[in-house]
């Protein structure tokens, strides 16, 4: 996979209005990056994660912090990269095909606003090569975007 050129590709759609980014992200990475079953985002609001923009089957609509793969990422401000969720102890299971998880923090301004959460139905999908590019691309958004993100609320 040219991840270079997939990038390239990525940073074309940035318009710098975050929904807008947002969904385009999830639509784009769900249509461009193989062998995944669901993308999207989860937007941080005081100790909960609320589900953003995403492509794939239904999701959790709101997830505590430090529950599930997402809940830990936001907890440890960590990547996350889980090889078998079947075997990580408080998986939150929304697709039962999903095998493998990897969620990438986002930070603006050195504030976690939410994370992106990616799976696949392949057991050890992410890589380092792999983890590198999400991390790139959750930079290249970031970068677009001119302060915190604004009309995320949801209290």
């Amino acid at each position: 996979m040219n991840y270079a050129s997939l990038l390239k590709e990525y940073k074309s759609l940035l318009t710098g209005y975050w929904i807008t980014d947002l969904a385009n992200t999830s639509a784009f990475l769900m249509s461009e990056y193989p062998r995944i079953n669901w993308v999207g985002f989860y937007l941080l609001e005081g100790q909960k994660l609320f589900l953003g923009p995403f492509q794939g089957k239904p999701a959790c609509t709101e997830i505590a912090v430090g529950r599930g793969v997402c809940g830990k990422s936001v907890q440890s401000q960590q990547v996350m990269v889980v090889d078998d969720v079947h075997t990580f102890p408080d998986h939150i299971t929304c697709d039962v095909n999903s095998r493998s998880e990897m969620v990438i923090p986002l930070f603006k301004n050195q504030e976690m606003i939410g994370v992106l959460d990616i799976d696949s139905p392949e057991v050890a999908r992410f890589d380092l090569e792999s983890q590198n590019f999400f991390k790139a691309v959750t930079e290249a958004l970031l970068e677009r975007q001119n302060a915190r993100p604004s009309g995320v609320h949801f209290s």
